[in-house]
């Protein structure tokens, strides 16, 4: 766990005008559950006025979620955060560099606004970050945050998933978010990196992997890949009994129906062998006494959890691969990480929170 606090001067004690904050930072959607009752989810995406005119168009510097989604094509348009992490690879210019780390900045900048903290109050956040984020990334998001918060601590977003629901011993956690699916084994200690593993078999190689199927299957039809995410969050299931799903897409202009029911059911269920696999990987290197008890306690998180059937899909490949298995899909999908954190901020002693400066 990684964290950092700006220096105060008589550091108040805890619960005294602090607000504490729990953040899912996330590829598609960030989510905040605070100390003060606010609850909000917000689509990861920013975008800023192009030109003179789309900011006369517009009237704002920067516009944040599905705002910015709907008026993309005037903007310099971001989703900061791919496969979980801020986009910093060599692979990117400085220019993307600096332009994610302010769209990441002003992101949680703007989540944590929407929490309605007083004036007054010092913000102490939790971040869930993907399980195995490496450091230079953990480090690129506590600078994010650095300006808008006097304390910031970082977890994994699984772990956060279990300690919000009191599910510490003996439980694995799936998390499958848009860029990366997190796994982790708990067992009434703080995970540490064998504990845990990640894929980006997740909601976005879902998309792309649609995505290529329709344009094979229907050459003709127009699309793009807001609207293969829009279809996959509406109509997404892995079961054989899934009701037909037939979508209008434009052919040349002219709104065609298309069925589409195989290909998503196929690309749905794709996530799901590379997710048991990784799921052997951490029994298999798991005490042997405890195995079966890790097998029967398998809760599934995230965004991607609510693809119907996909619970019942995951605990039929584990039989196939494992021998056994048994899958709870939590009832807060969106929450769960962000209520996870937010009562690891409550609970953290304050010699955790580290020093910023």
């Amino acid at each position: 766990m990684s964290s950092a606090t700006k220096k105060q001067d008589g550091e108040p004690e805890k619960d005294h005008g602090v607000l504490y904050l729990g953040i899912d930072l996330g590829t598609s959607r960030t989510s905040v559950a605070s100390s003060n009752g606010q609850r909000v989810t917000l689509s990861s995406h920013v975008g800023y006025p192009k030109d003179v005119v789309s900011k006369k168009l517009l009237k704002k510097d920067v516009l944040f979620g599905d705002e910015a989604v709907q008026h993309r094509l005037s903007l310099n348009f971001y989703r900061p955060l791919a496969a979980g992490v801020l986009k910093l690879s060599s692979n990117t210019t400085s220019t993307d560099v600096e332009g994610n780390m302010k769209a990441a900045a002003d992101l949680i900048r703007e989540i944590i606004r929407i929490a309605l903290p007083r004036k007054d109050e010092l913000i102490y956040a939790v971040i869930g970050v993907p399980a195995q984020a490496a450091i230079h990334h953990k480090d690129a998001i506590i600078k994010a945050a650095r300006e808008t918060v006097d304390s910031v601590m970082l977890c994994s977003e699984p772990f956060a998933v279990a300690y919000g629901l009191d599910m510490l011993d003996d439980v694995l956690v799936i998390d499958i978010g848009a860029g990366t699916t997190d796994l982790c084994r708990m067992h009434g200690t703080m995970p540490e990196d064998s504990d845990q593993l990640t894929n980006t078999f997740a909601g976005d190689y879902v998309d792309e992997l649609l995505s290529s199927m329709i344009k094979k299957r229907y050459p003709e039809a127009q699309f793009s890949m807001r609207m293969i995410q829009t279809i996959k969050e509406r109509h997404a299931s892995v079961s054989d009994n899934m009701p037909p799903v037939i979508v209008d897409l434009p052919v040349q202009g002219r709104p065609t129906p298309f069925d589409i029911t195989e290909d998503l059911r196929t690309a749905c269920r794709s996530i799901v062998p590379p997710m048991v696999e990784g799921l052997g990987q951490l029994i298999a290197t798991f005490d042997p006494e405890f195995q079966q008890r890790l097998k029967d306690r398998v809760l599934l998180a995230g965004g991607g959890s609510q693809i119907r059937g996909l619970d019942l899909a995951i605990e039929a490949e584990m039989h196939k691969r494992l021998g056994a298995g048994k899958v709870l899909r939590i009832e807060e999908p969106i929450y769960g990480g962000a209520n996870g954190a937010l009562k690891i901020a409550h609970d953290m002693p304050a010699e955790y929170w580290e020093k910023l400066k």
